[in-house]
């Protein structure tokens, strides 16, 4: 069961609102799009694509890194001889990932990606993980997933890298104390300020996952408690359940309101005293409302449109609404967790049209009717929206910036106002 949002009574907002599920022609990146930001999050590990020429030019591009880098990922290109079955491709990629290790010994951990190409050649990567790591055990820890963007959208590669890491996790037994998880990639900065937060609260033993070293696995059993830093991470969040972890349901830490009722939950699971609840986030509450305030002039009035792209669009909303005075003429996600995202809904304002799925010839027709001053977008739209004189933002760019947390509240209000910025600019 989801425990009401404190103060928000269940009756109000889109708890029970009804919402318009879609199938049809999708526009979203695939999966492997995620590991631009998790190479920069797990500092010795290696994301190595098993994939065609496509995916490593969308990564190359996607990352913005420089030939002269040297990234902590890369592409097994599957070429026409293995599709053509004349040469093993177990052997192939045993080859590459020996001459992968020989070059980077601070390689830790090994992420296999699994892309559309290898899923339809049916390659058993799980099975060469098993293979490769009983080779390079244990200076090595060998993992795979998928990163295909077969009927999935982007977001679900982090989900899938770290539904694979669960079972890797040491176990904590059951006469071990109470610790808390919080699970989703978050940048370094905003791990760090919230790891203060919680120090600040009384609440000692704090782990992250993705942890930033191969060796630093958080332990979990029935005292762990987690709290989910992303709302599009259900893999991951039932194989912590399979463990024995257990949810504090919460809203997400976006803006001033969401991270004050996230690490409300997370006291309250640890029964941290209010008074020192309330002291150890005041400062962090008045500096999130100081800065986003200084775009709420530039946003209150404005109507903004969702497309469903990243999951993270039901939060945003909330935050957009609530705390900028936006107006939400749609707001549409690729899938709705109700569970997880019960507590966004209740915050969001009452009538809120919402969408689950994708049907974009539909959703084009719902956007030019609605006229939205900004529609939020995957990059495949963005460009012919723009065209056609509707202001855009580029989803993806919430999954590459740091936007969680009170300090990064004016980060992501200026975010939405820097394209009505520019687009007032190019008016004049």
């Amino acid at each position: 069961m989801n425990a009401p949002v404190p103060n928000v009574p269940q009756s109000q907002g889109c708890t029970n609102a009804p919402v318009l599920v879609e199938r049809g022609q999708r526009e979203v990146f695939c999966g492997l799009t995620g590991i631009v930001w998790l190479h920069r999050k797990i500092q010795d590990a290696f994301f190595l694509v098993v994939g065609s020429r496509t995916c490593a030019h969308l990564i190359q591009s996607a990352a913005g890194v420089m030939i002269f880098a040297e990234p902590r990922f890369g592409t097994a290109i599957i070429d026409e001889r293995d599709l053509a079955g004349l040469a093993d491709i177990d052997e192939e990629l045993d080859r590459v990932v020996g001459r992968l290790l020989e070059r980077r010994p601070d390689i830790r951990l090994l992420f296999l990606v699994g892309s559309c190409p290898s899923e339809v050649i049916k390659l058993d990567l799980p099975r060469a993980a098993q293979r490769l790591s009983r080779r390079v055990d244990p200076r090595v820890r060998v993992l795979s997933y998928s990163g295909s963007g077969i009927e999935t959208t982007f977001t679900q590669g982090e989900d899938a890298c770290l539904a694979s890491l669960v079972p890797t996790l040491p176990a904590a037994s059951a006469q071990a104390p109470a610790s808390l998880l919080v699970v989703g990639a978050l940048a370094d900065v905003v791990e760090d300020q919230f790891a203060r937060l919680f120090a600040a609260m009384g609440i000692a033993d704090v782990r992250f996952l993705p942890m930033r070293r191969a060796d630093a696995l958080p332990p979990v059993g029935p005292n762990t408690r987690y709290l989910l830093a992303q709302p599009f991470l259900g893999d991951t969040a039932r194989c912590l359940e399979e463990r024995g972890a257990k949810r504090i349901a919460a809203p997400f830490p976006l803006g001033a309101e969401g991270t004050t009722a996230w690490l409300q939950a997370a006291a309250d699971a640890f029964d941290v005293d209010q008074e020192l609840f309330d002291k150890a986030t005041a400062a962090g509450q008045e500096r999130a409302r100081t800065a986003t305030a200084r775009h709420r002039e530039r946003l209150s009035g404005r109507s903004v449109f969702f497309f469903p792209d990243s999951q993270l669009e039901i939060p945003l909303a909330r935050f957009l609404a609530n705390e900028l005075g936006m107006r939400l003429a749609e707001v549409g996600t690729p899938y709705l967790h109700r569970q997880h995202l019960a507590q966004e809904l209740a915050l969001l304002p009452a009538g809120t049209m919402l969408s689950e799925g994708q049907h974009v010839d539909n959703q084009l027709d719902r956007c030019r009717q609605a006229q939205p001053d900004i529609a939020v977008c995957g990059l495949g739209l963005a460009n012919p929206l723009e065209a056609e004189g509707i202001t855009t933002k580029w989803s993806i760019e919430l999954l590459f910036t740091p936007i969680q947390g009170y300090d990064q509240a004016g980060d992501l209000a200026e975010l939405f106002a820097r394209p009505l910025v520019r687009r007032t600019r190019l008016e004049v």
